[in-house]
């Protein structure tokens, strides 16, 4: 199976990975991939469900265009999403607000699939400091995001990062198990690919850095964090490894978060 891999894997360059977790390596070709968002910003929302495909198929996946998206709050709100095409189902009045807990319910090929996730309450992003090293005489850049982890343990986050306007979305996943309450200390490393494949990104002074940053649940950590591991080393033998551990019922791939975001961008002197 290699739709969770190489739909998320195509989206963002693997940077990292904090800690071990057991993955299931089976191969899951057929099954339904739910990807799923909810922010504190202002909508639309968005939902995509798709097929994964064996690893030996080309990278064309299914889309599933008649599935029943419901989404909603603790606090009373619901909404069936309407599909827009390729598999991607889009709110047009739901609110996302810090503190909340959010339900997806999918009815899709006769099976019915949950998730919940509680969006966390927003951690203020102050700014980015730039910093450099010399490798090999190579030189490469770094971001450290300016942020003050709030006192109590458990905070997670998530940041994803591009250069300029190029697609490519880079992502790594912080927690305060270290340096809980205090002011971050964990850099972001930016790409210093070398141009052997097309899509390889070299950040160089006069580039500019677009940094999202989220606070996510403990299971979408999870999630991220799985996936950073797969991409370091899955087993060989042509089979790319199942999917991260998701939050969503009934055996389906992918994940569903409810996040806050916050962002900034900086320019490479």
């Amino acid at each position: 199976m290699k739709n969770i891999f190489l739909i998320i894997l195509s989206l963002f360059l693997i940077t990292s990975c904090e800690k071990e977790i057991d993955l299931n390596l089976e191969d899951q070709s057929g099954k339904i991939v739910i990807e799923g968002n909810v922010t504190d910003q202002a909508g639309p929302c968005y939902v995509k469900i798709t097929k994964s495909v064996a690893f030996t198929e080309a990278n064309q996946y299914p889309a599933i265009e008649n599935a029943q998206v419901v989404l909603s709050d603790n606090a009373g709100q619901t909404e069936t999403l309407q599909y827009i095409g390729n598999g991607t189902y889009r709110t047009s009045a739901f609110a996302g607000q810090a503190g909340k807990t959010y339900t997806l319910k999918i009815q899709a090929d006769g099976k019915k699939y949950v998730s919940t996730s509680t969006m966390p309450e927003a951690v203020s992003f102050d700014g980015l400091e730039q910093d450099s090293f010399t490798v090999g005489g190579e030189k490469s850049y770094t971001l450290l995001p300016i942020f003050t982890d709030p006192q109590p343990l458990g905070n997670r986050y998530l940041f994803k990062y591009s250069v300029n306007s190029n697609p490519k979305i880079y992502f790594t996943e912080f927690s305060d198990n270290v340096n809980n309450g205090m002011l971050n200390q964990r850099p972001l490393l930016l790409p210093n690919d070398n141009g052997d494949q097309p899509d390889d990104v070299k950040v160089v002074p006069g580039d500019t850095i677009h940094v999202e940053m989220q606070c996510i649940d403990q299971n979408v950590y999870t999630f991220y964090s799985a996936l950073l591991q797969l991409s370091g080393g899955g087993p060989g033998g042509g089979i790319t490894p199942a999917n991260p551990p998701g939050n969503i019922s009934n055996g389906a791939l992918g994940y569903f978060s409810a996040h806050t975001v916050r962002k900034r961008s900086v320019k490479i002197l």
